[in-house]
This record gives structure tokens, C-alpha cells and sequence, in this order.
């Protein structure tokens, strides 16, 4: 069963991002999926910085999430669009996440992985232009992004009022069994 480690770039309580990334989880454990959804809410991190990094060390949340990225076979992430890019959140977590720490190389949170990255946006395009942005960010550092994608536009509207269950599942569910199945594929050979 392959292990996946999901979040949402956004910490607003009523993300729609965070609806996303709860649709997300409960297909990949219907896929099969050992899924754990982390809230970057828990995990609060300074700006990077080296001068900080280097009078302080790697703080103690950057290596709680060190550790469950090491963990996991997979990331399940699903993010907002900030002006046709990452939020800094997410690019702050990925940063610190990164760093080389007490000998290990940044990247070793990061290698052998495989992601599924989607986002969701009131707006037309759904967050597709930060997509492509978060993509480069993880194929860097060594993560095999699948090469579909969800974007959910009109997210304002895609979610059914009384049970916040998401109004047309089929293509989020069909990129989240690619990430199960790849990523088990992979485990094994």
C-alpha cells in the first residue's frame, strides 16, 4: 500500500483548496492509498532564510516535515493560485523542506517521490497557470510529477453545499488512481 502524504497549499479555514485536498484523500484511500493529511496550519515556519538557518539550525517544524516527507512514497498536494504562481506558503514549506541538514542532502526528502499536484480557483482558470510552476519546483528536486493534472475552475460552485462533497469527482478520482497505482508500481519494481 503505498504511503501519501497529502496538504494543502492553503491555510485559510475555508480554503478551497483544502475542500480539494479533502475529496483528494478520501479517493486515494478508496484507491488503496495509506494516505496521512497534514495541515500546514500545524507546522508554522520563518520566511527562509540563511543567516536565520545558520544562527538557529533547520527549525524544529522544517524537520517534522523533513521526516514525514521522508516517510512517504507520494504527495497528494493541492494549491491556490497567487498571482499566476505558488503561494509563498507552499513555496516557503518546499524551501525549508530542501535544506541539507546535519549531513544529508536537501534533496532527500524529495527523491524517489511521486506527486499528483492539482489546485482550485472561484476564478475561470482553476489555478492552471500554478501548476506548471509547482511542476518545475518538484521535478528539481527529484519528484516524479504525474504527468496529468486537476485543475477545478468555478471551485465557488463545484461543491455541493450540504455535504461539501465535491459535484463532479470523476476526473480528480481518475488522477488520484494514477498516483496510487503508479506510485505502487514503483514500490515494487
Amino acid at each position: 500500500m503505498p504511503k501519501i502524504l497529502a496538504f494543502s497549499g492553503s491555510i485559510r479555514r475555508d480554503a478551497w483548496n483544502r475542500k480539494l485536498i479533502q475529496a483528494a484523500v478520501g479517493a486515494a484511500r478508496a484507491a488503496g492509498g495509506d494516505v496521512t493529511l497534514i495541515d500546514l496550519a500545524d507546522y508554522p515556519l520563518p520566511l527562509m532564510n540563511e543567516d536565520l538557518e545558520a544562527r538557529e539550525g533547520l527549525p524544529d517544524n522544517a524537520q517534522r516535515l523533513k521526516a514525514l516527507f521522508k516517510a512517504h512514497d507520494a504527495l497528494l498536494i493541492a494549491s491556490p493560485e497567487y498571482n499566476s504562481s505558488i503561494p509563498p506558503l507552499l513555496k516557503n514549506t518546499i524551501d525549508w523542506v530542501s535544506r541539507e541538514w546535519q549531513g544529508e542532502s536537501g534533496l532527500a526528502p524529495y527523491q524517489n517521490k511521486v506527486a499528483a499536484i492539482m489546485a482550485a480557483s472561484p476564478g475561470t482558470f482553476g489555478g492552471m497557470r500554478m501548476l506548471p510552476h509547482l511542476r518545475q519546483i518538484l521535478n528539481t528536486l527529484g519528484v516524479l510529477v504525474l504527468p496529468g493534472q486537476f485543475s477545478l475552475p468555478h471551485a465557488d460552485r463545484a461543491f455541493d453545499e450540504e455535504n461539501g462533497a465535491l459535484k463532479s469527482p470523476a476526473r480528480l478520482h481518475t488522477l488520484v488512481l494514477e498516483l496510487v497505482s503508479t506510485t505502487a508500481a514503483l514500490k515494487r519494481a
